[in-house]
């Protein structure tokens, strides 16, 4: 059974003075900058076809501020141009923030509550702090590189009860997958129930407190996977690309997940994947 933290954020004593301050810029640039305009907000397509708001603006914005006020680096964002993060992922080998300011912005424009501030801190190209932030169930995911992940504040614990692959639930992103493997994970699923609700950011952390026995995506970028990946990461989970077993090694821009929290089902879950293509 899924054991849930509730109640309200308390300070972990296993929490670095860093991460609070980062929780805590989260928690006031959502409550001032994105919840006002939930349901109310006017949205445009960008150029690739994604949805962008004057949430995701503001947010994005007033984060910048905030985390450099923290610690003055960089902060490559989503709803910047291609060329000005390309430029900004260079020049950040010795530290940068990657925000997405509501991951999940479709969600947040229809009123789908399935959406999340996301802030990680990398440095030479790895995440070593990450927070992810639902607003509507006012649950704070976040970790820090070898010190574990955290749930409000406190120890993340996952369902302790392993399911085998034929009754597990995976949650799958179908429309960025091979066509082969799309197909058959359509037509013969080797899992009990599939989900996808459109935001990886929670993907990852749903996935680390095991309320998905499995994840899959096709291609996700810097900003989907920086945080999410960390926090699932230092829960105990395990990932790789459908390419490789490395997922460090995967293209920053578009990369494929493979994942699960258990070893034995992450690798059953591999082979199949690996078999369809």
């Amino acid at each position: 059974m899924t054991q849930l933290i509730s109640g309200g954020m308390g300070v972990s004593t296993g929490m670095s003075a860093l991460l609070k301050a980062v929780v805590a810029a989260v928690k006031l640039v959502t409550a001032e900058e994105i919840m006002p305009r939930y349901l109310k907000v006017a949205h445009q397509h960008k150029s690739d076809g994604s949805l962008c708001t004057e949430a995701d603006i503001a947010a994005q914005n007033a984060l910048t501020r905030k985390l450099q006020a923290i610690l003055n680096v960089p902060v490559m964002g989503e709803e910047m141009a291609g060329d000005e993060q390309r430029e900004l992922w260079k020049a950040g080998h010795d530290g940068m923030w990657c925000i997405d300011p509501i991951d999940g912005t479709s969600n947040f424009v229809r009123g789908l509550p399935y959406f999340a501030v996301s802030v990680a801190l990398l440095r030479g190209g790895k995440s070593v702090l990450g927070v992810v932030y639902d607003p509507v169930a006012n649950e704070m995911f976040a970790a820090e590189h070898e010190r574990g992940a955290l749930l409000n504040g406190e120890k993340l614990l996952s369902r302790e009860m392993v399911v085998p692959i034929g009754q597990a639930l995976a949650s799958i992103d179908l429309k960025r997958l091979p066509k082969k493997l799309a197909a058959q994970l359509a037509s013969d699923p080797p899992f009990s129930s599939q989900r996808n609700f459109g935001a990886s950011a929670l993907d990852w952390c749903y996935s680390a407190i095991g309320r998905y026995d499995m994840y899959l995506h096709g291609g996700q970028r810097l900003w989907d996977y920086a945080a999410g990946s960390l926090i699932f990461t230092e829960s105990g989970g395990h990932a790789c690309c459908i390419e490789s077993d490395d997922f460090a090694q995967g293209d920053i821009w578009q990369r494929s997940v493979i994942a699960a929290r258990d070893e034995k089902l992450f690798e059953e879950w591999k082979t199949w994947i690996r078999a369809q293509r």
